[in-house]
């Protein structure tokens, strides 16, 4: 099958999910054509086709403070400015089209809209991937109405959807476009089963000079990620474990006082030194403030041997059973106990990191994944 696959920009999460789908489809024997702003090498193996903007500012779903002037979330665009954006993503994809069976368009914003128009021109089936970040704004306020008005139409229009999790089909999509449930195709994230083991830590402990247990914690040190709620937590299990944290942020200087001898901060490490660290984790503990669509560390975690405590809420639930993790109040108190029980039972943990691993083989392995999405869009072409 030829697929061509639009991203608004390299992304974080979702941008990782669109690589990884088109290295494994590539592995398949597909043709892919991989496609957004500031490409660089893309993707090994795929037909990369570089999107030029209007405009040095970069369009996002999700804007980060420390970009400053650089970035622009769609969901705050004007029409006309939104327009301009999207008529270089429509020229981009109008290059390639006749070339491809069908079109996977990411997130909810000017990708949807260009997706949309070209496909329906060439008379081309096509899908979008609704990230909860690209259609969250719209249930606080954001997006022009015209612009969420092409929005809502290449949703509606679309051959089919997908989402990560039921919670963002359900509450974020759902509540807002009237699709039905049978429109889409719930497709997690993968996992790299190989990196991310249980018998790979490496030489992560002499190397950071950690103990035996710890406790581990990555993400960026921002409000929203909830480093501060571990912090908290950490109160109650530090005589047990200290908490490392991985990631850096504005809130570093902060926290490090805040934590003194409970823990470190390693800062930004290696995206290999992070598996390593998941992987010689005893626990791997998050509260995040806002509810997670998904949460891609927790898949890491249960692939690494590691077991998961997360505050509850959102679509954490699909990923931690009780089986394999713990999921808490949304409280830094209900958190710290959790973990402190969880390293004062060993069999216990070591049953939880079992299955875990088990888990993780049989629902995140993406090879598997890739196949159940080659199948749904071969449907779709119909």
């Amino acid at each position: 099958m030829r697929i061509a696959i639009l991203l608004l920009n390299s992304g974080r999460g979702s941008g990782e999910v669109a690589r990884a789908h088109s290295r494994h489809l590539v592995d398949a024997h597909h043709e892919v054509v991989f496609m957004h702003p500031n490409l660089g090498a893309g993707v090994p193996g795929c037909r990369n086709v570089d999107i030029e903007l209007p405009t040095e500012i970069m369009p996002v779903h999700e804007y980060l403070p420390s970009a400053g002037a650089a970035q622009k979330p769609v969901s705050s665009m004007s029409f006309d400015e939104a327009m301009a954006y999207t008529a270089r993503y429509e020229a981009a994809l109008e290059s390639v089209v006749d070339d491809v069976d069908i079109v996977i368009g990411h997130h909810a914003n000017l990708c949807a809209i260009a997706t949309a128009r070209v496909a329906q021109r060439h008379s081309k089936p096509y899908v979008l991937f609704l990230h909860g970040t690209g259609i969250e704004p719209r249930h606080t306020g954001g997006y022009d109405d015209d612009v969420w008005a092409e929005i809502e139409s290449a949703i509606v229009h679309a051959s089919g959807l997908l989402t990560t999790t039921r919670y963002v089909r359900d509450e974020l999509v759902r509540s807002l476009v009237a699709v039905p449930e049978e429109r889409f195709l719930i497709l997690p994230c993968g996992v790299d089963l190989e990196e991310f083991h249980p018998d790979r830590a490496g030489d992560m402990a002499a190397r950071y000079d950690l103990p035996l247990r710890y406790v581990i914690c990555p993400g960026a040190l921002v409000a929203a990620k909830g480093p501060q709620n571990v912090v908290a937590a950490s109160v109650h299990y530090a005589s047990i474990a200290p908490t490392i944290f991985i990631g850096d942020g504005e809130l570093r200087a902060e926290l490090t006082q805040e934590l003194g001898e409970r823990g470190r901060f390693l800062g930004f490490v290696s995206s290999e030194d992070k598996a390593k660290l998941i992987n010689g984790a005893t626990i791997l503990a998050a509260a995040p403030e806002k509810k997670e669509h998904f949460g891609i560390i927790y898949v890491e975690a249960l692939a690494g041997g590691t077991v998961p405590v997360a505050y509850e809420g959102g679509g954490v639930a699909s990923i931690i059973t009780k089986e394999v993790g713990v999921l808490t109040n949304r409280d830094p108190v209900a958190l710290g106990n959790a973990v402190a029980g969880l390293l004062k039972d060993d069999d216990r943990r070591k049953d939880m990191a079992l299955a875990g691993r088990a888990r993780a083989e049989a629902k995140y392995h993406y090879p598997t994944l890739v196949n159940d999405l080659v199948s749904w869009l071969q449907q779709r072409r119909l």
